[in-house]
């Protein structure tokens, strides 16, 4: 029963793994005449769900290194998506937060995709795609704590 509940897992890992990569191939090809990439669509994204929030803690939401968020943002920057402003908790650290424009763009851009996401799976109920989802977050939650612990236990024998 174990060695079937953890195939029947990875079976759905193996459709993931394709789904993400051509997500990603989707989703730039839409961004593209927007001068927008994955990475600053996820920043954008993040901050219009969370609201304003520092480099690090943004790169903490998407999993991702924080320098390769900070030129994310630099990008966003320039293109007037995003500003810096102060942060009353941290002097040294400021918070990044969406402009009128940014915030307009990444709700156009997340109209566009549930818009084109609505006419996909079509032979899935609401209630299949609910316990897909419910599946994937508990996968991804499970992975992702698997994953800090071998990073923690890699910097353990690291350090003797």
């Amino acid at each position: 029963m174990l060695r079937d509940r953890g195939s029947r897992l990875y079976e759905v890992i193996q459709q993931v793994r394709p789904l993400v990569l051509n997500s990603a191939r989707v989703v730039e090809a839409s961004l593209k005449p927007l001068g927008l990439t994955v990475g600053m669509r996820a920043v954008l994204e993040v901050l219009a769900e969370h609201g304003p929030a520092t480099v690090p803690a943004i790169g903490e939401r998407l999993d991702l290194a924080r320098q390769g968020v900070q030129r994310h943002v630099n990008d966003l920057i320039e293109r007037n998506h995003v500003e810096s402003r102060a942060n009353p908790e941290h002097r040294r650290s400021v918070l990044i937060a969406l402009t009128d424009v940014g915030s307009e763009m990444i709700g156009r851009v997340g109209d566009d995709e549930r818009r084109h996401l609505s006419q996909m799976a079509q032979d899935c109920t609401t209630q299949e795609i609910a316990a897909a989802v419910k599946v994937l977050q508990a996968l991804n939650r499970d992975v992702r704590r698997r994953a800090l612990q071998l990073h923690d236990h890699r910097e353990d024998d690291h350090d003797q």
